[in-house]
């Protein structure tokens, strides 16, 4: 997904983030996944220091958790009461393994202050990693260690227990940087047993491709323990120009007998791990728009699997767009294209 960094100051949209469809360390002793859904961590922690996690119990239905600028607020982006934010995104500075959010420095004032008035509003945060532009950290970094001191550097800066990997474009094939990154991740929670980890991952209707099942499956041997893989339920390619809402489900069903087989889970239990983000009104590909209908058939399937949590990208295009903005088939970045309420797109996602 592109990005929706822009000045903290709060100026318009940066223009370099959009949505898209080693070492010598050792290795970290290997464990079994833990797909189920577990509960948000507090939100009381200051951004300096990370919450504790809470002990796992069942959360009732889906979460929703929209995908947020870490460093500008919109005035629509608490609508649906989130339970969570994803923070898009970090990146790698021009120090290689220096962890930022896009041209700012993860101990900005401002973005502390942003991320400080998330929690507030009764939401966690979540640490997104990587997107579709900028270098995701396990490219630049050239060690198990020092990669890992990358992620924990940002997911302190935030405060936050919950890391999130958002890997498309050429890193998701990049096998260097996908074992660098488990090895680094599977060492970060050994560390810090209480952090969580979410693989955000391109999808087709058929499902996962064997790019993102090879990452899981990286994952998975170097001992990582994944809570959720989302799946960005969007920019199928122009042969895919039917119902979104019913190809969501399609890829979520696809994807459910993938994670069973590659972490041998139950099915209940991996329905429990899945999560699904969308990318409302109109998408990058053309012909694809998808609708406040298909965000409630996707609730409402959400709803009767009981997966992890229910996203869009992004927050900020929830809403119509102002006159003359709106283009046919061209997805903006601070509008969803389609005719609607603001905050509508939260308001069917949280039912």
């Amino acid at each position: 997904m592109k990005s929706l960094l822009k000045p903290a100051a709060g100026l318009v949209f940066a223009t370099a983030l959009t949505c898209t469809g080693c070492s010598s360390d050792p290795s970290p002793s290997q464990a079994a996944p833990t797909l189920p859904r577990t509960p948000a961590p507090s939100t009381e922690a200051s951004p300096d220091t990370p919450s504790q996690s809470p002990p796992e119990t069942p959360l009732p239905g889906p979460a929703y958790a929209p995908y947020v600028s870490a460093t500008a607020a919109s005035d629509n982006e608490s609508a649906g009461s989130p339970s969570a934010y994803n923070l898009a995104f970090v990146i790698a500075g021009r120090g290689g393994c220096t962890p930022t959010w896009g041209q700012y420095g993860i101990d900005k004032a401002s973005v502390k202050s942003r991320i400080s008035a998330l929690k507030s509003s009764g939401g966690s945060v979540r640490v997104s990693f990587g997107g579709a532009s900028g270098k995701e950290l396990a490219t630049t970094c050239k060690s198990v260690s020092k990669l890992a001191g990358a992620y924990a550097a940002a997911l302190d800066a935030a405060g936050a227990t919950e890391a999130d990997f958002d890997i498309e474009g050429d890193p998701l094939g990049d096998s260097k940087s996908v074992a660098l990154r488990s090895k680094a991740i599977a060492l970060l929670q050994k560390q810090r047993p209480e952090v969580r980890v979410s693989f955000t991952l391109p999808v087709m209707p058929h499902g996962l491709n064997k790019d993102s099942t090879a990452l899981l499956k990286s994952a998975d041997d170097n001992g990582v323990q994944v809570s959720t893989v989302n799946i960005m339920t969007m920019n199928y390619g122009s042969s895919y120009d039917g119902d979104m809402g019913t190809y969501a489900i399609k890829a979520a069903k696809a994807t459910h007998g993938q994670l069973k087989k590659i972490f041998g889970l139950s099915s209940e239990d991996a329905w429990n791990g899945l999560a699904l983000t969308s990318m409302i009104g109109v998408n990058d590909v053309d012909k694809e728009t998808f609708t406040l209908s298909d965000a409630a058939q996707v609730r409402s399937f959400a709803e009767e699997k009981d997966v992890a949590w229910v996203s869009m990208w992004a927050a900020a295009r929830d809403r119509q767009c102002a006159r003359g903005k709106a283009k046919a088939n061209v997805a903006q970045t601070d509008c969803s294209g389609i005719k609607q309420r603001s905050g509508a797109f939260a308001e069917a996602f949280t039912g």
